[in-house]
């Protein structure tokens, strides 16, 4: 077994995405990733190189280390233990100083930046969390983003995918039965998004959940054809009259949807 390490002296978390990445490639093998977060100093990587003399397995080493003396000095070590190391950020800010022609600042101050970058990610996973599929309201005027769609327009997964991307969305599911929260319509809707799909993909959609959760038959007008029209259309209505932007997600990847939503974010900032 491959045992490969992502050291890093802020949380670690790109050092481990790059060696999940690596590690994925290699399917038929056992890769495991372990992520070593705060590698600041000497005495941290002293520690840290000790500990693998107990490890019985293959092991290397993906670092993110920003600091100089600290990264080059656990290179150093690696190399007197026979370890295999790989340099994830040193290579890229070493060809970026020499493009700008300045010497980087390696400033402590970056891993600050990427902690609250992850506190962020983790508010906003909560908040998607608490306020998913209408819980609660109070949360629409904190919202950087709010969904509005049919029953399965992936309006939580998009959610999710957000929060990770550190923007706090909330969901309203549109039903004919249930009205909007007033305010819905007193908030900017240029932070408001319709999710709309195709008809037929929407039924055949919604069968599948059926299917899978073997549902009783009073609830199978839930995929029937006539109201799963009546829906998009009391979902049109809902959206024309907060006159926010519509976006087809029929055969579109959360990935995509979330792109869209993003750049309209970043006008308007």
């Amino acid at each position: 077994m491959l045992k490969i390490f992502a050291v890093s002296d802020s949380i670690g978390e790109t050092a481990e995405q790059v060696a999940v990445a690596a590690a994925s490639q290699f399917k038929d093998k056992t890769v495991d990733v372990q992520r070593i977060p705060y590698i600041k100093t000497r005495s941290d990587v002293e520690e840290f190189v000790t500990s693998l003399q107990d490890e019985e397995n293959d092991v290397m080493i993906v670092s993110t280390i920003v600091t100089v003396n600290t990264r080059e000095y656990l290179t150093q070590k690696c190399i007197e233990k026979n370890i295999n190391i790989i340099n994830v950020l040193g290579p890229i800010i070493n060809v970026a100083s020499t493009i700008l022609n300045t010497q980087p600042d390696y400033h402590p101050g970056a891993v600050w930046k990427t902690d609250e970058i992850y506190f962020k990610r983790i508010e906003a996973m909560e908040f998607a969390m608490q306020y998913d599929d209408s819980k609660d309201y109070r949360g629409l005027h904190n919202a950087d983003v709010v969904l509005i769609g049919l029953s399965r327009t992936s309006k939580t997964p998009l959610s999710m995918y957000l929060a990770n991307k550190g923007i706090k969305a909330i969901n309203i599911p549109l039903v004919p039965e249930v009205g909007v929260p007033d305010e819905l319509y007193e908030i900017d809707r240029r932070r408001v998004f319709g999710l709309t799909i195709d008809p037929m993909q929407l039924i055949e959609i919604r069968k599948k959940r059926l299917d899978k959760f073997k549902r009783i038959s009073s609830e199978i007008e839930y995929a029937g054809d006539a109201r799963v029209l009546e829906e998009l259309d009391f979902s049109d209505k809902i959206m024309r009259k907060v006159g926010c932007r519509k976006i087809d997600i029929t055969h579109r990847a959360i990935e995509d949807t979330a792109l869209i939503i993003m750049n309209e974010l970043s006008r308007i900032k």
